[in-house]
C-alpha cells in the first residue's frame, strides 16, 4: 500500500510538471497524456483520470470527491474526499488500484497539485458485490475547457451484471441535472465530483 501511494505521488509531482498549461481562466479539462504518462499511471493504478485547471485569484479552495450510486440511487455520499488551496495553475489525479480479495476490495486515491503544493488521500473501498465478474465502464469529462463556476462531474466508473453495457452520454457531463437517470442502467457507479470555491 505504502508503496503505491509513493509511486502514485511520484506520477502526481512527474504528470504536474509535464501538463501544458490551461490557457483559458476559470476552466478545468482532462489532460491529453503522453504515452510516457500513460505508462506511468498504468504501473500505478487500474483506472486514472487526470484534469488541469485554471483559476483566478477569486478562487482559493478546490474540492474533489467521489459519490456512489446503486441502480441510480445515490447510498454514499462521500466515499473518498480532498480539499486543498488553489492557486493559479493546477492538477487533479483520480485512480483506482487494481481490484484486491476478489473484486470486494479497491483503493481510491485523489490528488490535488496547486502553486507548488500538493496534497493526497486513499480511500480504502469494501463492496460486497465482487466487481471482478461485473462488466465495467469508465469516462471522464471531455472536449473544451469547462466552466468551474458550478460544481462538476468530472469522471465515473460504472459496474454491471449485464456483460454488455455503454458509457454514459457526453450530455451526461455537461447537464447532470437532467440526465441522472442514465445512471439507473448500471448496479454500481463510483462519480468523481469537485467544485472549486472562493
Amino acid at each position: 500500500m505504502k508503496r503505491v501511494t509513493t509511486l502514485l505521488a511520484l506520477s502526481f509531482v512527474f504528470l504536474s510538471a509535464c501538463a501544458n498549461d490551461v490557457e483559458k481562466s476559470n476552466s478545468i479539462s482532462a489532460v491529453e497524456l503522453t504515452e510516457k504518462e500513460r505508462a506511468i499511471l498504468t504501473t500505478t493504478s487500474d483506472k486514472s483520470f487526470v484534469f488541469d485547471f485554471s483559476i483566478n485569484s477569486e478562487y482559493k479552495e478546490v474540492s474533489v470527491w467521489v459519490e456512489k450510486y446503486q441502480s441510480g440511487t445515490l447510498i454514499e455520499e462521500i466515499v473518498g474526499s480532498l480539499s486543498a488551496e488553489a492557486e493559479g495553475n493546477g492538477t487533479i489525479i483520480f485512480a483506482t488500484s487494481k481490484l484486491e480479495n476478489d473484486g470486494e476490495k479497491q483503493t481510491f486515491n485523489i490528488g490535488i497539485s496547486s502553486n507548488g503544493h500538493t496534497g493526497s488521500v486513499s480511500n480504502i473501498e469494501i463492496n460486497p458485490e465482487d466487481l471482478v465478474d461485473m462488466a465495467s465502464v469508465w469516462g471522464q469529462l471531455e472536449g473544451e475547457k469547462k466552466s468551474i463556476d458550478d460544481e462538476l462531474v468530472l469522471a465515473n466508473i460504472s459496474y454491471s451484471n449485464d456483460q454488455v453495457i455503454s458509457s454514459l452520454s457526453t450530455d451526461f457531463f455537461n447537464d447532470v441535472e437532467n440526465h441522472i437517470d442514465e445512471l439507473a442502467q448500471y448496479d454500481l457507479v463510483y462519480l468523481l465530483k469537485a467544485e472549486f470555491k472562493k
